[in-house]
């Protein structure tokens, strides 16, 4: 919950808080994240080995930043998961701000132009 609660309160505004580029990082998100392991699941054949190369590499270049911290290297395979969280946590800025309530966290507002417009 606040990891949700830190990432949404700017996720929107570093996206101008336009819908356009909302739409279109949501949309690249979900191809970046999510097909790879869709595709493991669901596609037959090539396709399917296509997104099981694609979730490798994927899981493969977080392995220098999962060492530096000290953790376990099957937590890269996670990556699509945390992919599309940050993308839940996006959208969920979006809809904060059209409330008039986005851009907040631990009592501060972190774009009080933003939670006018």
């Amino acid at each position: 919950g606040e990891i949700a609660r830190m990432v949404s309160r700017s996720a929107y505004a570093q996206l101008g808080y336009s819908p356009a580029l909302l739409a279109g990082t949501v949309a690249a998100m979900a191809v970046v994240f999510a097909a790879p392991p869709l595709m493991v699941l669901f596609a037959h054949g090539p396709a399917r080995w296509l997104g099981l190369g694609v979730w490798l590499l994927m899981s493969l270049s977080m392995q220098p930043m999962l060492k530096l911290y000290r953790l376990w290297g099957l937590w890269g395979a996670a990556l699509p998961l945390a992919g599309a969280l940050y993308g839940a946590f996006t959208l969920w800025s979006a809809v904060q701000s059209w409330r008039g309530v986005g851009g907040q966290w631990k009592g501060r507002v972190q774009d009080a132009v933003g939670l006018a417009s």
